[in-house]
């Protein structure tokens, strides 16, 4: 099966941009993988029934300024082999997504937008977009999944993770094959071997979703 990975390219800060940006984008990535290529001729007549033919309009996202010099204060004591903790509030997760690059197939800015967390659960809850093939993929025409995903984060033993968790698309029932599909991957797995990102994702004991946003510790 054709693996779908992200490269960090050179629009991002030199401080942070291959190390955290990467990391929490790759959140995401697999998932948009999924959406434009996986999709087996005996689920295209099932997510027809679930996708609809023009995609959301998500909310805009507030720039958030001192971002990138948190982002960055956070990658150097990382790599200075210090105690590290960063947290990310649901606006500057959303705004981790403005500077992801476009990878040929859209920006993740039009396609999920993070709208919650829910701490008992351990979740990020994000309203989503995503643009998908049809079977007949050399066709270029799109339909949209519109609805709710959840990414549910786990500690493994070369840093956090994340697997979706539920998804949900108003008054439809998605196909059984589809949601299995999409929970197979942990999502930050093609980063957890960089030779970049895997030691700062390696270093990171503790990830935990709070009230007020998404916690990572260096220490237990």
């Amino acid at each position: 099966m054709a693996k779908f990975e992200k490269i960090p390219t050179g629009e991002f800060h030199s401080g942070y941009g291959c190390v955290i940006m990467s990391a929490v984008i790759g959140v995401f990535g697999f998932i948009v993988w999924w959406s434009f290529w996986h999709v087996p001729s005996t689920l295209n007549t099932a997510i027809a029934a679930v996708a609809q033919e023009v995609p959301a309009k998500l909310p805009e996202i507030p720039a958030v300024p001192e971002l990138e010099k948190k982002m960055a204060d956070f990658a150097v004591t990382v790599n200075a082999g210090k105690p590290a903790t960063l947290k990310l509030s649901v606006a500057e997760l959303n705004a981790l997504l403005v500077l992801a690059p476009d990878g040929g197939s859209g920006t993740y800015k039009d396609m999920l937008r993070v709208k919650a967390l829910d701490a008992a659960k351990n979740v990020i809850i994000t309203d989503a977009s995503l643009p998908m093939n049809t079977a007949k993929f050399w066709e270029d025409k799109k339909r949209y999944l519109v609805g709710e995903i959840d990414f549910q984060l786990e500690m493994t033993a070369v840093g956090p993770d994340a697997k979706v968790s539920a998804v949900r698309v108003p008054g439809k029932t998605l196909p059984e094959g589809m949601v299995q599909s999409m929970q197979m991957y942990g999502y930050l797995g093609p980063y957890q071997s960089h030779p970049t990102i895997g030691p700062v994702l390696k270093a990171i004991k503790q990830a935990k979703i709070e009230t007020d946003g998404l916690l990572l510790k260096t220490e237990p």
